[in-house]
């Protein structure tokens, strides 16, 4: 369970399978190798197609069913994406260099250290355009109490969603921007398009923000510079929440180098 997403680059792939469908079978086979390896640590040899585990899922009516799922199914199911592999080789979306690299997914809960440090990359007043942008981000998703309400219920779970409970938040004059503002401005929307993800990597330090009013309207124009450098590095000490964001961040900076939009599903 997380928050899934996609850079929505054209290719035989996609064509071939859809996006949604790459994502099933990619998470099919994940979880094919995550059973298999659990019966090979336990010295259990037996073939997959003799594996299988029941997963509980809710029906229409309310009511619960139990189903058997086997293994060797799961693999079947994500045969297909094989024969497709060799299309990833050289994509300029394949931002993770690997097969079907332009697809992820950011595991819950969400880690308070990741937390952290996406508050700590917001920008201050020293630097008024951007801390501008930031404010107005924040004005704009605060009316929408749905998607508030939401966040509050994942977070009221901890461990499932969110690793804390706690709301931590940055205070400025103005206004206090929460870890809640920053989950909804990431990862709430259903696509980030090329402009929004200027914004994005702008207000998480992602970027240079050393440019004036009229580069930073270039950011959002059709024909942005796909030469800006990405301020993002792995640290020794990153835990797997963070790991996992930082590698959003340079997907939100590929698909925006490449004038794509990048579907999300939280």
């Amino acid at each position: 369970m997380g928050i899934d997403y996609v850079i929505d680059y054209e290719c035989v792939p996609k064509q071939e399978l859809t996006s949604l469908g790459i994502m099933e079978r990619l998470k099919a086979k994940q979880r094919a190798q995550a059973v298999i390896k659990l019966y090979r640590d336990r010295g259990d040899m037996r073939p997959p197609s003799e594996m299988g585990f029941e997963m509980v899922r809710r029906v229409a009516d309310g009511s619960e069913e139990v189903q058997v799922i086997v293994v060797q199914d799961m693999l079947n199911d994500a045969a297909p994406l094989d024969s497709l592999r060799t299309h990833c080789a050289g994509c300029p979306a394949n931002v993770l260099d690997k097969p079907f690299g332009c697809f992820n997914t950011i595991n819950y809960p969400i880690s308070q250290q990741a937390e952290v440090w996406l508050l700590k990359r917001l920008p201050t007043p020293e630097d008024p355009l951007i801390f501008l942008l930031v404010q107005q981000a924040v004005q704009d998703i605060q009316p929408n109490s749905e998607l508030a309400e939401q966040i509050g219920s994942m977070r009221s779970r901890p461990g499932v969603f969110f690793q804390s409970s706690e709301v931590l938040g940055r205070r400025y004059d103005e206004m206090t921007i929460t870890t809640n503002h920053i989950f909804q401005l990431l990862f709430l929307p259903e696509s980030i398009n090329p402009a929004y993800g200027s914004l994005l990597l702008l207000l998480f330090n992602a970027i240079p923000r050393d440019m004036d009013a009229e580069h930073l309207m270039q950011l959002a124009s059709s024909t942005p510079d796909r030469d800006i450098p990405l301020l993002i590095e792995d640290e020794l000490g990153d835990d797997q929440t963070l790991a996992d964001i930082k590698d959003f961040l340079r997907a939100v900076h590929r698909a925006h180098a490449l004038h794509v939009t990048l579907s999300l599903d939280a």
